[in-house]
C-alpha cells in the first residue's frame, strides 16, 4: 500500500505543469525550468518569471512589444530601455520567443 502511494506521489509530482493563456505563455516542466515565452507574456508575468526584471521594465516590455510587434530574437529585448545585454543573458534559458 504504502508503494503504491509513493509511486502514485511521484508520477503525480512528474507530470509537466503549465500555465496556458491562448498560447503558451508560461511553462514549468519535470526540471522544474522557469520560461515565460516574452511575445505573449503578461507584465506581470514577466517580473515574476525574468531575474532583474521589475514591473516596470516588464511593462516597458509590453508596451515595445505591442507597438513594434514580436520580438524576433532574445537579443531583441535590448531595444527596450531600461533592458541590457547583461539582463538577457542572465535569463538565456528562461526568455522564450
Amino acid at each position: 500500500m504504502v508503494k503504491n502511494y509513493l509511486l502514485a506521489l511521484l508520477l503525480g509530482l512528474s507530470l509537466p505543469v503549465s500555465q496556458a493563456m491562448g498560447e503558451e505563455t508560461v511553462s514549468v516542466n519535470q526540471g522544474f525550468e522557469i520560461t515565460v515565452n516574452v511575445n505573449t507574456a503578461s507584465a506581470e508575468e514577466i517580473a515574476t518569471l525574468l531575474q532583474g526584471i521589475g514591473l516596470q521594465k516588464a511593462q516597458a516590455i509590453v508596451e515595445y512589444r505591442e507597438i513594434n510587434g514580436q520580438f524576433l530574437t532574445k537579443e531583441d529585448l535590448t531595444k527596450v530601455k531600461g533592458i541590457g545585454p547583461a539582463i538577457v543573458a542572465r535569463n538565456d534559458k528562461r526568455i522564450l520567443l
